[in-house]
This record gives C-alpha cells, structure tokens and sequence, in this order.
C-alpha cells in the first residue's frame, strides 16, 4: 500500500455544524505550496424543505477581497444544483488562484447540517508539514 497521509495537507474549512443562517462562509484556505486542492462537502440532516447550494469561490488576495466563484474551467467535475441530505461531495480545483473558500447558500428552508474540508494535494514539500 502507498502513502497517501504524507502526501496530502487537510484544511478544514467549514466546522459541521446545523447552519440556519443564510450564507455560511468557510474559512479561507491559502494554496501556496500545493500544486492541487480538492473540496469535500459533506451533508447531514435538512429541515423545512430545505434547498442549499455550495459555491466555491477564490482569489488572489488574503482576505478574498474581489473573490469571484470559481467557474466550470477552474473545476473538475461540478458542485451540485442542490445539496441533498446526508451526502458527500467532491470537486477537484485546477484554477490558478491562491486562495480558496466554500459558501453554502440557502435559498430556502430552516437549517443544513454541513460541513467542508479542502485537501491540498502534489505538496511542494513532503511530508505534509502542518
């Protein structure tokens, strides 16, 4: 078997929490020093009928000041129309900029339980150095 820990660096980005709110932000994850990054959201329960997205946005300043979504070009495979209860997503990032963060949206309904990590993979350095 091949060593993947070491070679891997996992951010998490948004805490799995119940989020009622409108938009929950995640944390914003710098890239440098990995040559990819991969975002997993994963769901629990949805109550009230509930529709939520997740966007994945980046940028090159540390505070994501200007950010844009990141578009079909900057991904491998897509994000989902809707979140569905109870599930895991993951699309891959190839998009040239530094920083990263995942957004849940609600546009309807009363909470998600949600949560996301981004791994940043192919590391300049090795072992991963947290």
């Amino acid at each position: 078997m091949k060593d993947l820990k070491n070679r891997i660096d996992v951010k998490l980005a948004l805490i799995p929490v119940v989020h009622t709110a409108t938009k929950a932000d995640s944390s914003i994850i710098d890239l440098q020093g990995a040559n990819s990054a991969t975002l997993i959201i994963n769901t629990g329960a949805i109550a009230g009928s509930g529709d939520y997205t997740v966007s994945l946005r980046h940028g090159d300043a540390s505070d994501l000041t200007g950010d844009a979504a990141a578009g079909a070009s900057d991904l491998l495979g897509s994000l989902p129309a809707s979140l569905a209860a109870d599930s895991v997503y993951t699309v891959g990032y190839i998009g040239g900029k530094r920083y990263v963060r995942a957004v849940i949206t609600k546009n309807s309904g009363t909470s998600i339980a949600a949560g996301a990590v981004i791994v940043r993979g192919n590391l300049n350095n090795s072992p991963a150095v947290a």
